[in-house]
């Protein structure tokens, strides 16, 4: 009997060690796009077109969740856009083929890529 009680409650310290180990646990997920406002957008695009940056002299593809090669020169975002899309402040940003090209610069990942 004492054998059984000891082996139970061994059991359910180990059970018991296992769940408090997977609460513990955690997950990092990376998102590969945000979600813009159209008029979120139209501020971006035209407040980035403003500043007359040019395009990459590689022959760069892109869309959304594509990485772009780290010679690509990636800008800040004009403070405008931020004021307004304060979670696109981490992202930096260049233009494509008349598109802006919002990239995670940490990833290099395209998370968004706006059209006129």
């Amino acid at each position: 009997m004492k054998t059984s009680l000891r082996n139970a409650a061994v059991v359910l310290a180990l059970v018991g060690g296992v769940s408090v180990a997977a609460a513990q646990t955690t997950t990092t997920t990376t998102t590969t796009s945000f979600d813009l406002s159209p008029a979120q957008r139209t501020t971006i695009y035209k407040s980035v077109t403003k500043e007359r940056v040019t395009s990459p002299s590689t022959d760069v593809r892109v869309s959304v969740g594509a990485e772009i090669p780290r010679s690509v020169e990636l800008h800040a975002l004009p403070s405008t856009v931020v004021t307004e899309v304060p979670g696109a402040k981490t992202y930096k940003y260049t233009v494509v083929d008349d598109q802006v090209v919002i990239v995670d610069p940490g990833t290099m990942k395209v998370v968004e890529i706006i059209r006129e």
